[in-house]
């Protein structure tokens, strides 16, 4: 998100103009991260703490990590009027950590202090990231709160499951500064375009590769590395969803606000698809499911033997996850999404699949040693049931995840 204004002549780039709020969590600490990542990209922060939240980090450091003054009450600079403008000119306010104090103020329309003030006269997207005990998180007054920030238009990230304070462990733990740092710049991304378009919908990921089990050390596996599943998962955060993504065999770092089931097989991976899309208002299948595995399962490792061939490795379908889901639908007016990867005459093969399969879309792609598998770039032809064609060029795989998410709404009932 950039706009430009002109001085002496020249044009200049207008940063996009970041709030981060601050709330009184021990997970303030990490914030300093996030508005590091956050400036060093060219963003312009005003960071806004409470008081409570000086208790953990000092002004001093704000202040030199943003290059703005800190203050935490309306009464300095009034001149200025920073409770109404802070607010009014921000292009996106985001509050990590958010505590059950903080998203409750927020809920009520509270103003006690500078940043509850800014909130109120934001009209841009506004970001709240949770950092609290599993206990102060599942509590029915703060799941009301974040509920009633959610159906006003605010992206509440889930926070997520891990160590919290001292030895307990559990959910309500902070997201990774580079997760959040990926919420906010795909958000200032969209522009005009709604930011929370998935609001108030569940949907499903796959992403990754099955991998069959020959022995306790070896197995049949493919390339896929899951990034495309990851960026679908972080896109449909960013614009709302609740998302569950089924992560089978991946090495990537949980996306901010995500739900993550592992799985292995693709018989795992089924159960865990049919059961997570029984709510789903959209599942997209963007996990490589092995088409076969082994009839047999060795309990020790297979030994080679000097003088002897090999012994035939006999095969066995895997169940159609894809044409399941797709056939026998849990939900009225979900939305099945497909994936093809294809070697050779791609679009034949995956108009061919789209009909058989009986899903809503099908992403096909070329793969190969070198192409797609472990890449940050895509390409791809979103193929639809009814007809339609829509080629996205070759570039980052978030931006076909976005693409893919457009069709997704547009077929939403």
């Amino acid at each position: 998100m950039e706009s430009y204004v002109f001085e002496c002549g020249e044009a200049r780039v207008d940063k996009p103009k970041v709030v981060l709020g601050v709330s009184g969590g021990i997970a303030a600490y990490k914030a300093c991260e996030l508005l590091r990542r956050l400036t060093e990209s060219g963003h312009d922060v005003r960071v806004v703490p409470t008081e409570s939240a000086l208790h953990f980090v000092g002004a001093a450091t704000w202040s030199a990590l943003s290059g703005h003054p800190v203050s935490t009450e309306v009464w300095s600079d009034v001149h200025e009027v920073p409770h109404v403008r802070i607010g009014q000119g921000a292009d996106l306010v985001i509050v990590a950590p958010a505590t059950a104090d903080m998203l409750a103020k927020a809920a009520h329309g509270l103003a006690d202090d500078l940043l509850t003030n800014t909130l109120l006269t934001a009209r841009c997207p506004v970001v709240f990231a949770p950092a609290m005990h599993t206990e102060m998180w599942e509590h029915p007054a703060t799941q009301e709160n974040v509920a009633t920030l959610r159906r006003r238009g605010a992206l509440v990230v889930e926070p997520a499951v891990g160590r919290l304070t001292g030895v307990d462990t559990g959910k309500g733990r902070f997201p990774e500064p580079a997760e959040l740092f990926d919420v906010v710049r795909r958000l200032l991304a969209r522009g005009d375009r709604p930011a929370q378009d998935l609001a108030g919908r569940h949907v499903v990921v796959s992403a990754g590769g099955t991998r069959e089990p020959l022995d306790p050390v070896r197995f049949l596996g493919n390339r896929s590395s899951g990034k495309q599943g990851y960026a679908l998962a972080r896109s449909a955060a960013a614009r709302g969803a609740r998302v569950t993504l089924l992560a089978a065999n991946t090495a990537l770092p949980d996306p901010a606000g995500v739900d993550i089931v592992p799985v292995g097989t693709a018989v795992q991976l089924r159960e865990a698809v049919l059961k997570a899309a029984a709510d789903a208002d959209a599942v997209v299948m963007a996990a490589a499911v092995a088409d076969f595995r082994p009839e047999t399962y060795a309990t020790g490792k297979i030994k080679k033997k000097d003088g002897e061939a090999p012994a035939p490795i006999a095969l066995v379908r895997n169940p159609d996850i894809l044409a399941e889901i797709a056939g026998d639908r849990p939900r009225a007016g979900q939305v099945v999404v497909g994936f093809a990867a294809e070697t050779d005459d791609v679009l034949a093969n995956g108009r061919a699949k789209l009909a058989r399969k009986g899903c809503d879309l099908l992403v096909v792609n070329e793969v190969g040693e070198r192409k797609t598998f472990g890449s940050e770039q895509n390409e791809a032809i979103v193929l639809g049931a009814d007809g339609s064609e829509t080629p996205v060029p070759y570039g980052p795989k978030e931006d076909l995840a976005d693409t893919i998410w457009d069709l997704v709404v547009q077929r939403l009932v």
